[in-house]
């Protein structure tokens, strides 16, 4: 594989740590903890849309290789995921009054119920969802790239997604109350945003991201009731680098921790003996190299100040 060829793969990855990161972040920012379920409500949603996929089958003309029946699933899976978290936040997480360590402790309980009830459901062996394969795009071959239209649909989906956000953030009545919130919710209360409305929201639009990102990871490798809880850490590393409750630096340490992960292989060619099965090692390691330097992050403003 070519240095071209590890990047597009990497831009592919770092799209799906980036929505897994933004909703992390944003969950962290308005509801305060960190939530170790995040993970596996990105798996929550890749078996909704697995299952409304099954249903809706392959109707419509096709985008990219992908079918309007899977994005139909897709739009089902991330709802699923929406609610499924929102549910959990009201009969789990709203009730108790423990602190944001006592609700991080809570939150791995969460995961590791979401992950059996998934196992019971669909048992513990990967599958993968019915779209067809593609080949690599042709006219991308000479350059050494060898990517597909599904990986297409995943970057471009990031984009769209990530930029939906950015004008939520900025140009709208519920992302101004959302930033200040994040900022000082006690302020925020004071001057008559309704938090809790706030919180429901942040609730919904972290998970519908995390959602997709789940829906993303399995069509770019396989479905398994386990991959959420193992991206779950390299989302966390993309969180703590690019700045805790950061939003942007969540998208700025995703991207990077995603291409760090995908390209470590290179390390090889230049005589360093590191595999892939040490990228996410190399990844870590570089999150702690830049916090010794910035401890903060590198959004490391937004900590304490401007959450979002």
């Amino acid at each position: 594989m070519s240095v071209i060829e590890y990047a597009a793969n990497g831009l592919v990855y770092s799209s799906i740590i980036v929505l897994g990161s933004i909703g992390l972040s944003l969950i962290y920012s308005i509801g305060g903890f960190a939530n170790f379920a995040h993970g596996d409500t990105m798996t929550v949603s890749a078996y909704a849309t697995l299952v409304a996929f099954g249903f809706i089958g392959s109707v419509g003309f096709s985008v990219l290789g992908l079918p309007m029946g899977f994005f139909l699933a897709l739009l089902i899976g991330v709802a699923v995921a929406a609610v499924v978290a929102l549910v959990t936040e009201k009969i789990v997480y709203e009730p108790l009054d423990i602190g944001s360590i006592g609700l991080l402790i809570t939150s791995i309980g969460v995961a590791f119920v979401y992950r059996a009830l998934i196992q019971m459901g669909f048992g513990a062996d990967s599958v993968r969802y019915d779209v067809g394969f593609v080949q690599p795009i042709e006219a991308l071959l000479p350059y050494g790239i060898r990517v597909t239209q599904h990986d297409v649909a995943i970057v471009l989906s990031a984009v769209v997604l990530v930029t939906s956000l950015h004008v939520l953030l900025q140009h709208t009545d519920l992302g101004r109350k959302m930033r200040a919130m994040a900022d000082n919710p006690d302020l925020a209360r004071a001057s008559g945003i309704r938090t809790y409305r706030i919180k429901l929201w942040s609730w919904i639009i972290g998970a519908g991201l995390a959602g997709a990102g789940g829906v993303f990871l399995g069509l770019f490798s396989l479905l398994e009731p386990r991959m959420g809880f193992d991206i779950l850490l390299i989302i966390f590393a993309a969180v703590i680098l690019g700045g805790i409750g950061s939003i942007y630096g969540a998208m700025l340490g995703g991207f990077l921790i995603g291409m760090v992960v995908r390209m470590v292989p290179l390390l090889s060619d230049i005589s360093i003996p590191i595999g892939i099965e040490y990228a996410n090692a190399v990844a870590f390691l570089i999150m702690v190299a830049v916090l010794l330097v910035r401890p903060t992050g590198i959004a490391g403003e937004a900590v304490g100040g401007e959450g979002v």
